[in-house]
């Protein structure tokens, strides 16, 4: 059977191996992808998994902004060596600018920007035949603004975590440190407005279990969980946390100072909401040896 370079491109999507690897075990094979994927595993050059299979849970997340327009992102890998290669972070760049300049306000719509006169979407997929690892485009968040409001925008340990918070009034230095909290401390919602009775109830029911079991007396049980759940509730808004550069203050305290008000914000941190492959550290060694 003949070697085709389409053969060889459905070989490599398959295994991740390089282009003169897969033309290799295609020849010694005859065209026949399975055993060509055999032939690979067994010389320590493929995994047994199709890169589609693959879980890219490592990578990068950004924060631009621009003018009234800020966007925040994630783009996955699979390992973070990956994520602090230079095409990486070339690539992170590129698809931020293109959606910045462009109209998108979702994935879906950001996936057909177009970067060098080719979608978003295709080239992620180019950049995972080429880097060698799964890459993926997961998030997305775009946040405009008025005149009369200021962004504050924290990247952290690289762009593993980025924030951004919109306020009313103040400045970019407030709002800045606002961020830099997000990002730090990772409130839940705002304010208490914010939170549904469905995640209070359940709190609630939680708690009065919770001083039951620990044998308190159910008279008083009531009282105690109401208190308990005040607490709660302030601990996962942003307003009432103490502020993390001076926790005398609280972030509502702090920006109030600057004739300011919180209107939202954003954090991504990478990874969050994906189940992670687990691996000993010896597995992780000797599978970053075999590619």
């Amino acid at each position: 059977m003949a070697v085709t370079a389409a053969l060889v491109k459905q070989l490599r999507d398959k295994t991740g191996a390089g282009m003169l690897d897969c033309k290799k075990a295609l020849v010694e094979t005859n065209g026949d992808i399975d055993k060509a994927i055999d032939y690979l595993r067994e010389k320590g050059i493929a995994k047994a998994a199709k890169k589609a299979d693959r879980i890219a849970a490592e990578g990068l997340c950004n924060v631009l902004v621009k003018d009234n327009k800020a966007v925040l992102y994630e783009l996955n890998s699979e390992t973070d060596f990956v994520a602090k290669n230079q095409e990486f972070l070339s690539l992170l760049d590129n698809i931020g600018n293109a959606i910045l300049e462009s109209d998108a306000k979702s994935l879906e719509e950001a996936l057909n920007v177009e970067v060098n006169g080719k979608p978003i979407a295709d080239t992620v997929v180019e950049a995972t035949a080429k880097i060698g690892e799964k890459l993926t485009l997961r998030r997305l968040e775009v946040i405009e603004k008025n005149d009369d409001m200021v962004f504050g925008a924290y990247s952290h340990m690289g762009g593993r975590i980025v924030s951004l918070a919109v306020l009313n009034g103040g400045n970019d230095v407030v709002a800045k440190d606002v961020a830099m909290h997000v990002a730090a401390i990772n409130p839940r919602y705002l304010d208490q407005t914010q939170i549904s009775e469905d995640v209070i109830e359940h709190e609630r029911q939680v708690l009065r279990n919770e001083a039951l079991n620990e044998g308190k007396p159910e008279q008083i049980v009531d009282k105690m969980v109401q208190g308990r759940l005040n607490k709660f509730l302030k601990e996962i808004c942003l307003v009432n946390q103490p502020f993390v550069k001076n926790p005398d203050l609280t972030v509502s305290q702090y920006v109030k100072e600057a004739d300011a008000s919180i209107v939202s914000f954003v954090r991504l941190e990478v990874g969050e909401g994906i189940e992670k492959r687990q691996e000993d550290f010896a597995s992780e060694v000797k599978s970053q040896m075999n590619k």
